[in-house]
């Protein structure tokens, strides 16, 4: 595939849920920032088009997710979302995800991830308005099931409007997550099998209003990001 410019992507999950988030006092850790950009050239790595499929649907797969709070792993439903699982495995291996910090964190509701312009110190990205909007340069279709229903750990993709799926991704943190359930237009492809309790830590991390003014507070006051993603195929 060729690769081209950045290209921003409006991938925001639906907002105005009842949902209750915490706030706590700020950390200016810088230590603990994630890589800047700059010092990572596959920040801004776009394509064209989707990736061509690439993984065995009749196989397992399970992504192994290391962050800064831990790790935690995510069995891939690769039968039910080929083309949503082949595209996340696509990235990661691609090492799109390292670096990338959880721009969105909502307890008991999600946690949100896979902007790669969410790169660096929060502090210093907390004003930009693009942030949540960045993806890979393409968008594909849905792949919705009544198989998979949404809950605590359940992983799925975030998007603006039907089949506009890219790179960025959401895990339910918590019961908040099971209102979804009566708007199912996002794409289930995964569940968290170990290491929820990383999980529930990145969704307890402190957060406050950003730039876009959302009802409930989620953008967070600290640095959370992936480190990388390693796929296990068996």
């Amino acid at each position: 595939m060729k690769k081209k410019g950045v290209f921003l992507l409006a991938l925001m999950l639906a907002a105005g849920l009842s949902i209750t988030a915490c706030s706590q006092q700020q950390s200016n850790d810088q230590q603990n920032a994630a890589p800047a950009q700059k010092a990572d050239k596959r920040a801004f790595q776009q394509w064209d088009k989707p990736p061509a499929m690439q993984i065995d649907p009749n196989k397992t797969y399970i992504a192994h997710v290391d962050t800064n709070k831990g790790s935690f792993s995510i069995e891939l439903f690769a039968k039910d979302a080929p083309k949503t699982v082949n595209n996340f495995v696509f990235l990661a291996r691609e090492k799109f995800y390292d670096g990338i910090i959880f721009h969105r964190i909502v307890k008991d509701f999600v946690i949100q991830v896979g902007d790669p312009q969410a790169k660096g110190n929060v502090q210093n990205l907390k004003n930009n308005p693009q942030i949540g909007a960045g993806g890979p340069g393409y968008q594909f279709e849905d792949e919705l099931s009544s198989k998979h229903k949404y809950e605590k750990g359940i992983v799925a993709m975030a998007n603006s409007r039907p089949n506009t799926n890219g790179s960025q991704f959401f895990i339910g943190s918590g019961a908040g997550v099971e209102t979804l359930n009566t708007q199912p237009y996002y794409t289930i492809f995964g569940k968290v099998i170990a290491g929820i309790d990383v999980v529930e830590a990145i969704a307890n991390t402190p957060v406050e209003q950003g730039i876009h003014k959302e009802p409930t507070p989620s953008f967070p006051k600290e640095n959370v990001f992936i480190k990388t993603i390693t796929i296990e195929e068996k």
